[in-house]
């Protein structure tokens, strides 16, 4: 088929790459390079820094308004697919390619419609994950289903491992489904039962609530890292908590008490210790978080959350 295929981070490269071994992609569209890191550089997408690399043409553009509808439509695609661009897409675009538009989404829909479904389940304690390809409609995340499936996950993956892992299964999903569709045989099913939804997160959603039980501390944490960034304050200075997981058989603390140990910083929930092993202090870079506490003064005296 002639493919057009929307994508931005790193997540869509998956698909990207295994579509373009099947299919012939027409164009690349991806949002513009954007400055990162502390000098601001512009730095192209992840995904069209693959489609640089496969040799396919790339259209950068910040909104699918009348211009990029245009310049998609004199490519004439059979079909679109759509992984986490950042973008919606209307019509008229919607009904430019023949067979319109499919969506990869890393979500069991209609559980968390929007743009942060992994991270969004994570924070909320769900055990399953997974990822449906859907029919794009103009409602958000809403057409009928092709095909979903339950991904296995760790249960200690962050959300950023937990989308790598997402996002190479659910190329092979997307992939199954654009063939059925290539040959006539795909089926979609209207989504079912209550929609829940994923908005953006902020920075202040990567804010610990030590006064919380440990398992709800524990996924705040996974759901927030490595974006957002999960976070405290220790003294009145924020401190970034990069790595850590349930203590075993650590003996209770506080709610935002501080404990060293020879391995990790542990502290308290209100139903156990946290075991933070590597953090970033403010205007600092990231280290072992046993150093970090190692240079506190005063460290009886501190609390997690002030």
């Amino acid at each position: 088929m002639r493919l057009v295929f929307a994508g931005t981070p790193a997540a869509a490269v998956p698909t990207l790459r295994r579509l373009a071994t099947l299919h012939e992609i027409v164009a690349v569209v991806t949002r513009p390079d954007a400055p990162l890191g502390r000098k601001r550089v512009l730095t192209p997408s992840p995904v069209a820094q693959a489609a640089v690399e496969l040799g396919l043409p790339i259209i950068r553009t910040a909104r699918l308004d009348d211009a990029a509808t245009a310049e998609i439509a004199a490519l004439q695609p059979d079909l679109g697919v759509i992984v986490a661009y950042g973008g919606l897409v209307r019509e008229p675009l919607l009904s430019v390619p023949a067979s319109g538009w499919i969506n990869l989404h890393f979500s069991l829909l209609p559980a968390w419609r929007g743009a942060a479904p992994v991270q969004r389940a994570l924070i909320a304690g769900d055990r399953e994950l997974g990822a449906s390809v859907f029919q794009l409609v103009a409602e958000l995340d809403a057409g009928d289903v092709f095909a979903r499936r339950v991904v296995a996950v760790p249960d200690t993956a962050t959300a950023g491992e937990a989308l790598e892992i997402l996002a190479a299964d659910g190329a092979d999903l997307t992939a199954d489904v654009v063939a059925a569709i290539a040959d006539g045989t795909a089926a979609a099913a209207p989504q079912t039962g209550e929609p829940t939804f994923a908005g953006k997160l902020s920075h202040g959603d990567g804010l610990l609530d030590w006064n919380l039980p440990l398992d709800a501390v524990y996924a705040r944490f996974r759901g927030v890292t490595p974006e957002p960034g999960a976070h405290t304050t220790v003294g009145g200075q924020s401190l970034k908590v990069l790595e850590a997981a349930p203590a075993a058989d650590a003996e209770p603390l506080a709610p935002g008490q501080l404990r060293g140990t020879k391995s990790a910083v542990l502290i308290g929930t209100a139903s156990g210790p946290l075991a933070v092993t590597r953090v970033q202090p403010a205007g600092r870079a990231a280290m072992n978080a046993v150093d970090w506490w190692r240079g506190q003064r005063g460290a009886d005296d501190l609390r997690a959350g002030s």
